[in-house]
């Protein structure tokens, strides 16, 4: 039952199915029950809170390249893209009027972009409509099968590629970048009456990784978006898992389970632009896999979750949307000494690359970084819901713990937003043997010297905690 959709709904409800099981009765009692439970169902809609009104805007733009590309997320590829399984999509959603400075969230169909990408859309937004760089927010879906980007995962290939591929894949950067100018802004001028609801499914196809009885988020939270008329404008979901169903032996462009879902529900609700993000899901992969079969099947998952949250109470998201960023340093380790990196450079592979790129650093008098800058940025809707967004391929256990510590209900938090640097490991990842690869393993990948150190965790949340206000604390914390 979708008490967000309007005081018709509860006709829609009874003519579905009863509200509750109802005995034996004669024929002649029915219509006094059914009555009944039309009243009922009338009364309960007419007491359920509203939705305000306010301006939201939706948009989309495909990014699917018409010629062969690297594809990014698996180093095993040793060749160009081999024809589309599946388009790609950039999509946004516009929330405010001009006089409210309105607030931009996009979601793009790729592994991750790098921060200075983010920045650039940013900063187009501002000069174009005076957007502020704080209420712009860029989602990946951190799918494995899409085109690489200059600046990201910049390890990612042994050894140099060809000048050819190099140039496509600039190409295809400059075309990404002003894909996501033009859905913001077409996001911006698509702006109507609408109203905002909100409600909280489960999946169960995600699987941690690394350990069979690991940590794994399956909550689906969903943001409605409809016009005045009720009519269902757009959706925006999301889930805490790798999109690597289809893995590194394919070689085809593939939206993977986050592709799959969006083009099942816009199948299911003609008009509507769908947009999934992914949650704090570094440690978790599809299970099982792989597969575009499986992709497709996971993907069904994921729509169905949310399609009975449509088909559940909702609940409306008012308030004025407050926009708050923070950029703090995470310390890395001990870095390697010049006496290390020459062993390292020995290797035949990554290692060794990745090696020889930070001595030819050194080489040029280049001081290698002891921090990484790490943005965090929060989106608050007055009490009723905040959204979180934070960088990197971030383990599942930042969302539980946050979860525990604010209030579930009206907590929503994103990874893989506003640029990928790599890896954020937990505490319990950074000193958990099987996690060697997010807590050290992959920043040869990313190109960063060495693993994060100590700490992080509880400066990120609590960096979280001081942006969120304290109405979002769980009861206990209070």
């Amino acid at each position: 039952m979708d008490l967000g959709g309007g005081s018709t709904n509860f006709l829609l409800l009874f003519k579905s199915g009863p509200l509750f099981t109802l005995p034996r009765v004669r024929r002649r009692h029915l219509s006094v029950l059914a009555a009944g439970a039309l009243l009922l169902a009338a009364l309960t809609v007419r007491s359920a809170p509203e939705a305000e009104v306010r301006s939201v805007g939706l948009a989309r733009v495909d990014i699917t390249p018409d010629y062969p590309v690297r594809l990014s997320g698996y180093a095993a590829r040793k060749t160009e893209s081999e024809g589309v399984a599946q388009r790609l999509w950039a999509k946004a959603l516009a929330l405010g009027s001009d006089r409210e400075k309105p607030a931009v969230l996009i979601c793009v169909e790729n592994c991750g972009v790098p921060t200075w990408l983010r920045d650039e859309v940013a900063g187009r937004l501002a000069r174009a409509r005076r957007i502020d760089p704080e209420r712009v927010a860029l989602c990946s879906t951190h799918t494995h099968s899409a085109p690489h980007l200059e600046g990201y995962l910049t390890n990612l290939f042994l050894g140099p590629l060809p000048s050819d591929q190099l140039e496509r894949i600039g190409r295809y950067t400059r075309e990404l970048v002003a894909a996501l100018e033009r859905v913001a802004l077409e996001a911006l001028d698509n702006r109507a009456p609408g109203r905002l609801w909100r409600g909280l499914g489960t999946a169960s196809f995600a699987a941690n990784r690394r350990q069979a009885d690991g940590p794994v988020d399956h909550d689906v939270p969903v943001l409605v978006v409809r016009g005045e008329d009720g009519r269902l404008r757009g959706l925006v979901a999301s889930y805490a898992c790798h999109c690597t169903t289809v893995t590194g032996e394919f070689n085809q462009i593939c939206g993977d389970w986050a592709g799959y879902a969006q083009e099942y529900l816009e199948r299911d609700h003609p008009g509507a632009i769908v947009m999934v993000a992914i949650g704090c899901g570094g440690d978790a992969n599809p299970h099982p896999r792989p597969g575009f079969e499986l992709a497709r099947r996971h993907g069904e998952e994921l729509a169905g979750a949310v399609n009975r949250v449509l088909g559940g109470a909702l609940r409306p998201v008012n308030g004025k949307l407050a926009c708050r960023t923070r950029t703090i340093e995470l310390a890395f380790g001990p870095l390697p000494t010049r006496a290390e990196w020459e062993e390292k450079a020995k290797d035949p592979g990554y290692v060794g690359q990745h090696a020889r790129v930070n001595l030819a650093r050194l080489e040029r008098g280049e001081a290698l970084p002891t921090h990484l800058p790490y943005r965090i940025q929060a989106w608050t809707f007055g009490k009723d819901l905040a959204w979180v967004f934070l960088q990197g391929e971030v383990v599942s256990d930042y969302a539980l713990r946050l979860k525990r510590e604010c209030d579930r209900e009206r907590l929503w938090v994103n990874a893989y937003a506003n640029g990928v640097p790599c890896y954020i490991p937990s505490e319990r990842a950074l000193k958990t043997p099987v996690y060697e690869y997010e807590a050290g393993g992959a920043m040869i990948y990313y190109d960063w010297p060495t693993r994060l150190a100590p700490g992080l965790e509880d400066l990120i949340v609590r960096t979280v905690r001081d942006l969120l206000p304290k109405s979002y604390r769980a009861a206990k914390q209070s």
